[in-house]
């Protein structure tokens, strides 16, 4: 009888959560990202996607902003009070300010309507691998590893293997598209920091951004710290050319 070799072990599917009150779009996203190797679990009703979101976690969230009963602001601001969860937001064209409130509370991205299935697989794609890197390279690091990574400017500490951000010694939670934009800007204190520099210092090459993305990030990043520090300023605008980090 001839040997046989075990299985390799089945690959773990990525879930995407789903979050409309439009059963036609839930339906539509679904079988799109299932046919491109997503797990998808859908709600049409926000209470109940914030419980499951909360409860089971998915490695990415999908949610409309308009929705009956707990539209995607309030289910955002309740999710971020605890937890970092990526989210991309979808939103119609007369929708502009709620998607620069939505992103200013801590949503990774934004897509407005109609969209391509390609274009938000490829944003889905691009948030993921971001959150993957980080999270290996804190797993691979032993807890009593040697803090040589630290990048230390001011009252500023980052710790881009441990995702751990602090200013003053109080922790500042940050999203992975806010870490990578101010290590971007924290690497090189002083440095006039393009908005296209930050776009590729966040976003993968097949994402594209627009400006405002980038600026709502920056007023996301100062509202954080802020919160620790009232008197925060080390994230300097310079008008017509970007941003830089002052680390005096």
């Amino acid at each position: 009888m001839a040997d046989h070799l075990p299985s390799p072990p089945p690959t773990q599917q990525q879930v995407i959560a789903l979050v409309d009150d439009d059963r036609n779009i839930l339906t539509t996203v679904a079988i799109g990202l299932q046919a491109e190797g997503f797990a998808t679990r859908v709600y049409s009703d926000g209470e109940a996607a914030l419980k499951a979101l909360l409860e089971n976690p998915p490695d990415l969230a999908v949610c409309d902003i308009k929705m009956p009963r707990m539209d995607g602001l309030e289910l955002l601001q309740k999710l971020r009070a605890k937890s970092t969860l990526p989210v991309i937001f979808l939103t119609s064209k007369d929708e502009e300010p709620d998607e620069a409130l939505g992103l200013a509370m801590g949503a990774d991205d934004y897509i407005a309507k109609p969209f391509s299935q390609r274009l938000l697989v490829a944003r889905i794609r691009a948030i993921l691998r971001r959150t993957e890197l980080v999270r290996d390279e804190a797993e691979a690091q032993p807890d009593d590893a040697d803090g040589g990574e630290t990048i230390q400017r001011g009252r500023l500490e980052m710790d881009p293997v441990r995702h751990r951000v602090a200013w003053d010694g109080e922790l500042v939670s940050l999203t992975v598209t806010e870490f990578l934009i101010l290590e971007a800007l924290a690497t090189r204190p002083g440095v006039i920091k393009s908005r296209n520099q930050l776009m590729d210092a966040a976003y993968s090459d097949d994402v594209f951004v627009d400006d405002r993305t980038i600026d709502s990030h920056i007023k996301r990043l100062r509202r954080k710290f802020r919160a620790a520090d009232r008197e925060f300023g080390a994230i300097e605008t310079l008008y017509g050319a970007g941003y830089s980090f002052a680390d005096g």
